[in-house]
């Protein structure tokens, strides 16, 4: 059997059996034939290499999508056949989920808005007392959402992120929760998540894992990672639709402030309030996304179908494509925490010498019809720690970087395309 690799230390790995291949093409995405005009009035077709902010919908999303809405209703507590069809798809969506993130039988599986919402439901629900731990690595909404916080330097090596994170578990008094990303969202790099959950685990703690901009990109399997919660968002894993979803241990989210308050959270309404003790009533008061949670349970379903075999060989081939030419190119600098040769997802940022980030991303946009992003991407700490800069502000162009990420849909003469627009821009 195959197998994909999740690292857990410098150069240790644990392997996980990769799913099938069916044989089943990669499912296409919508907008792939979409046309944007650039500078003299051409159209070109769009490069868009914009994953890591929201990438597109698949189709079979959008026809699981477009075949719920004729008998789209409320849910739970509807006695008309509609309802009751609707309320079905919305409890499968639960179970597919829970299924391709190999949860434990018994975890919740919570819908969100997205990764920053299943954060910080999860925030509100921490025993008194908590303290996370938290890398100055992460996005901001693993960053910014804890009342007690510990904040650890970017690590030189995935060997230091454990024994920093050992230290700081080990210095805390009373419940703890270490705050981790699964793929760097700047620099798209493998972070020891299996080693860290061991960490967290030898010292009471538990692990709460960020994994916006893994799922997209490999497979995830909570139970055999040993992770206590996992969060991510529809709208990165090609369900553009509103959904996310924090899955994890039912206790501390049973226990906990339900997140929103109203029609559904509660057992009984009279002098006092019964909340449900099930954590996914209890935290999804009033009417839910159903369709998100549609859409996301049928891209992991597309996801699964497909296989990751072939996904993950074809990712890996553009991005070392993408890496190698921006690397050809003088004055064009890649970011990275760990070095060239450590394990990463399709993401790649650069800054290129003379040229502001927001400089490059509008010429590549409006000259060569190519979509990136530029600036801090919700990592400002992490960001300035890559460029040497300090306390550099939001709107200031010097501290920030273009963003290149790839899916599905992203084709060599998207990669090629990029490589010789930044050449172009440089030998001007």
């Amino acid at each position: 059997m195959s197998t994909l690799t999740i690292f857990n230390s410098a150069r240790t790995a644990e392997t996980l059996p990769a799913a099938a291949t069916t044989g089943r093409p990669i499912p296409a995405v919508l907008g792939a034939d979409l046309e944007v005009p650039v500078k003299g009035g051409r159209l070109v077709g769009y490069a868009n290499l914009d994953y890591a902010a929201s990438a597109p919908c698949l189709e079979p999303v959008n026809a699981a999508v477009a075949a719920a809405l004729p008998a789209y209703s409320s849910v739970h507590r509807g006695a008309g056949y509609a309802s009751q069809l609707t309320t079905a798809r919305y409890e499968q969506a639960r179970h597919t989920i829970r299924a391709f993130v190999g949860a434990r039988p018994d975890d919740a599986v919570i819908f969100t808005r997205n990764t920053t919402d299943a954060t910080n439901l999860l925030a509100g629900c921490l025993p008194a007392g908590t303290t996370a731990v938290v890398f100055d690595t992460e996005h901001h909404a693993s960053l910014l959402p804890w009342q007690h916080s510990v904040r650890l330097a970017p690590p030189a090596f995935p060997g230091e992120a454990v024994r920093a994170a050992d230290e700081a578990l080990a210095g805390i008094d009373g419940p703890k929760l270490l705050v981790v990303t699964a793929a760097s969202n700047v620099t798209g790099e493998l972070w020891p998540i299996a080693a860290l959950a061991h960490i967290a685990h030898r010292h009471g703690a538990r692990i709460l894992v960020d994994a916006a901009q893994l799922v997209p990109h490999r497979r995830v399997n909570l139970t055999a990672l040993d992770l206590d919660y996992v969060a991510f968002s529809g709208h990165k894993l090609y369900a553009p639709f509103g959904a996310g979803v924090l899955i994890g241990r039912r206790d501390w989210l049973a226990e906990g402030e339900p997140y929103l308050k109203g029609g559904g959270a509660v057992r009984a309404v009279g002098e006092s309030t019964e909340w449900h003790d099930d954590p996914e009533p209890r935290h999804e008061a009033g009417t839910p996304n159903v369709l998100g949670a549609i859409a996301l349970a049928a891209a992991c379903d597309a996801l699964t179908a497909t296989g990751w075999t072939e996904l993950v060989r074809e990712e890996e081939r553009l991005i070392a494509r993408l890496r190698a030419g921006l690397a050809s190119v003088e004055g064009v600098r890649e970011l990275s925490l760990w070095g060239d040769d450590h394990p990463r997802v399709g993401i790649v940022s650069f800054t290129v010498a003379g040229y502001s980030a927001r400089e490059v991303a509008e010429v590549l946009s409006g000259e060569y019809g190519i979509g990136v992003r530029d600036g801090k991407f919700c990592a400002h700490p992490f960001v300035q720690h890559l460029l040497g800069t300090r306390d550099g502000g939001c709107e200031d162009d010097t501290a920030s970087a273009v963003r290149a990420s790839i899916g599905i849909g992203s084709t060599q003469e998207h990669v090629d395309r990029l490589i010789e627009a930044v050449r172009d821009l440089v030998s001007r």
